[in-house]
């Protein structure tokens, strides 16, 4: 197939490419960038067009393989577009830097709450607390897990009471 003729055949089934990529992208701008990208890579890559295939699905092909790779490419870049005025990119993992003594007296505080708890909620709740299942517990503490569970879940009461105090 000649230069010329693929052109040809490209420009004839282009049209349906639009609303493929307002679809994608939902937003006119992001969807004519896609489409003259998608055309470019088109024209760029005619020689792995095959002929007799349906020009249609490989054209749809290019553009949903577009859109995917710039979709992760932006999630990788964890940026987001802020439309202001000034139209500034912003770095997503700024973050503020955290007060870690606070932190640690307030662990200390509840750590301290957790210790004060009467020994037949403390036991079941540390053990939930590691990371054990609620059958595990009741069968390291020989209860009945029904038991094992409203012990749990009176320990996280008395505890979102003690804490509100704070």
């Amino acid at each position: 197939m000649s230069k010329l003729e693929f052109n040809q055949l490209l420009l004839n089934n282009a049209d349906f490419l639009k609303p493929f990529a307002i679809n994608l992208t939902r937003d006119s701008e992001a969807a004519k960038d896609l489409y003259q990208e998608t055309l470019f890579k088109a024209i760029a890559n005619k020689e792995k067009y095959n002929v007799g295939t349906n020009i249609k699905a490989w054209l749809f092909t290019i553009m949903r393989n577009i859109f995917i790779n710039d979709y992760r490419r932006k999630s990788r870049q964890q940026t987001i577009f802020d439309s202001t005025q000034n139209d500034f990119l912003l770095d997503y993992n700024q973050t503020a830097i955290a007060n870690t003594a606070e932190g640690k007296l307030r662990l200390k505080e509840i750590h301290s709450i957790i210790y004060e708890l009467p020994e037949i909620f403390k036991t079941p709740f540390m053990l939930y607390f590691e990371g054990y299942k609620y059958h595990e517990i009741s069968d390291m503490l020989h209860e009945p897990l029904g038991t094992i569970k409203s012990r749990i879940h009176f320990a996280r009461k008395l505890l979102k009471e003690q804490i509100s105090r704070y």
